[in-house]
């Protein structure tokens, strides 16, 4: 497989090329977004806890029947 070699200005031209293609999103967009993911992750991290505390409490419950 033959490696091809490109000069540095060229391949800064073809990277801002390509960049200005991209669609970007704005600051409301972007806002929104990071809201929603703090969100989630709050709930996941509600969710995991719970399920956890619930799990906890019946492996106890489970340990003392035995005793």
């Amino acid at each position: 497989m033959a490696s091809k070699t490109t000069n540095p200005f060229t391949f800064l031209q073809q990277v801002r090329s390509e960049t200005a293609k991209v669609t970007w999103p704005s600051r409301r967009e972007t806002l929104i977004s990071t809201l929603m993911v703090i969100a989630f992750a709050a709930l996941a991290a509600i969710f995991f806890f719970a399920a956890d505390q619930l799990m906890a409490w019946a492996i106890e419950l489970i340990l003392q029947i035995g005793s």
